[in-house]
């Protein structure tokens, strides 16, 4: 089990957004992947991936490319077992340009509590260094670090 669990409510929608905020901060493909169902099914951006062991793979691929990853989620809306999430993340490549990737998701959860899908749409954009808005120590956003809302985005 991973409460919070559905049917969700503003509040507990909004725990399962920071959850995942946090877990996906951590850039621990293992940690990250015990969040969703063993058969769990996911598209991101325009790739397809079902099973946990896909997931691992995907994300440890991912956080290879995307250096510096700090993420910020945030809730949009939900009804019973689904939350709709807006997200911004901001990471450099290896040559050190940096992007802010801004996207939705679409979560739905099984009974126990963990995700069994995820839609993910994503898009890019490159910033200069000095466009960056996401400063923290690498790993979990401070309390007290502006919202995707706070900040404009």
């Amino acid at each position: 089990m991973r409460p919070p669990l559905p049917p969700f409510t503003a509040e507990t929608a909004a725990q399962k957004v920071r959850m995942a905020e946090d877990a996906w901060n951590t850039r621990d493909p293992e940690k990250v992947s015990l969040a969703y169902t063993p058969d769990t099914v996911w598209r991101n951006r325009a790739e397809f991936l079902k099973g946990r062991e896909a997931v691992q793979a995907f994300l440890t691929r991912k956080w290879a490319r995307e250096l510096e990853y700090r993420l910020i989620k945030e809730l949009w809306a939900f009804d019973g077992n689904r939350i709709a999430v807006r997200f911004a993340y901001e990471w450099r490549d290896d040559s050190g340009q940096w992007y802010r990737a801004y996207g939705n998701e679409n979560w739905e959860f099984s009974d126990d509590g963990l995700m069994a899908r995820r839609i993910a749409s994503i898009n890019d954009l490159p910033i200069a260094e000095s466009e960056r808005k996401y400063h923290w120590p690498q790993g979990r956003r401070p309390d007290d670090h502006p919202s995707l809302s706070d900040l404009g985005l």
